[in-house]
């Protein structure tokens, strides 16, 4: 991993010398906007001429020589702060998560804990530039130039189309925007204009938010009134071969004869989720939350929190 770090960060900065405007792999990439989507040449070098290549955003980007255990993960979502936020948060956009659940099939509960997760319910929506941390992830971090100058591509477009200055727009490290951070790509295919006011903000309007992370899940196969996970202990040690990706594809019966004991038993395919001190079963709504973050432990954390959430909001409908 230090090996791989290294190389990025040498290779890196080789190419920091130059601007971004004269750089030859930066001249086409303008090139390609020119003749793909009609930019003008001469206002795409002027643009940018001025982009800031951001160094932190490298070293944030890097892969980490140790993922952060399970339970240390869980407790920076799952509590009783984020907890309380939530509950406010779903009182104050109650109607539009009810609006979202009946014409999405996606549970307020769900899409407040995503929210949650993301941003503290948009609380923090990110520091960058997004333009800065874009061209740098596209031109000077080489395992994944080809993913963020596609998401570059779509970002430009996203500003024209919506008429926003590049530089003014903020975002993570890696270019997410707005209350769900969605990167641009996701940003043009998903979110929608929930709030009916003829815009898609996602960086002001929670209304919005809420139906294109609705919108969002939908399209990547949420099923309507279905669970996330199922709760499972395991015996032995046939069951750690069933371990690795999150599409549910084994039967209950393998997993079962594997050494696997659910806490239901569902009559469907399930992925076998290890978070290191329990394990789950990913039915194909947990498959749909690592679509939104490729990770199984947000998505178990964004589970966990919503189950929160909810039993939050039972016992206040009880009191």
């Amino acid at each position: 991993m230090k090996t791989l770090a290294a190389l990025v960060l040498l290779l890196a900065a080789g190419s920091a010398a130059a601007s971004y405007g004269e750089r030859p792999e930066v001249k086409a990439f303008i090139r390609n906007m020119v003749e793909r989507h009609g930019f003008v040449e001469d206002e795409l070098s002027a643009l940018f001429a001025r982009v800031e290549r951001a160094e932190p955003v490298l070293q944030a980007i890097l892969p980490q020589a140790q993922v952060m255990p399970w339970r240390d993960y869980r407790a920076q979502f799952v509590n009783d702060k984020r907890i309380a936020d939530g509950a406010e948060f779903w009182h104050a956009h109650r109607g539009a998560l009810a609006r979202a659940q009946k014409q999405f099939g996606v549970p307020p509960e769900i899409i407040v804990a995503i929210i949650g997760v993301e941003t503290r319910y948009g609380r923090n929506t990110g520091r960058w530039r997004v333009v800065d941390a874009l061209t740098t992830l596209a031109f000077d971090y080489p395992p994944r130039a080809s993913f963020f100058r596609n998401e570059l591509e779509h970002y430009l477009l996203l500003a024209r189309d919506n008429g926003f200055d590049v530089f003014e727009v903020r975002g993570s490290y890696a270019g997410a925007i707005g209350i769900p951070q969605f990167m641009p790509g996701s940003a043009r295919a998903y979110a929608v204009d929930f709030d009916g006011d003829g815009t898609i903000d996602l960086r002001n309007s929670a209304i919005d938010a809420i139906g294109s992370v609705a919108n969002f899940l939908r399209q990547h196969g949420w099923r309507r009134g279905a669970p996330v996970q199922i709760r499972a202990r395991t015996s032995g040690e046939a069951w750690r071969s069933y371990v690795g990706g999150f599409e549910p594809k084994h039967s209950l019966a393998e997993l079962v004869e594997a050494g696997v004991k659910p806490a239901a038993s569902p009559d469907v395919r399930v992925a076998l989720i290890d978070l290191g001190p329990e394990r789950r079963l990913g039915l194909q709504n947990f498959y749909v939350l690592t679509r939104y973050n490729r990770s199984a432990l947000y998505a178990a954390a964004v589970a966990d929190l919503a189950a929160e959430l909810r039993r939050n909001q039972a016992q206040s409908a009880g009191k």
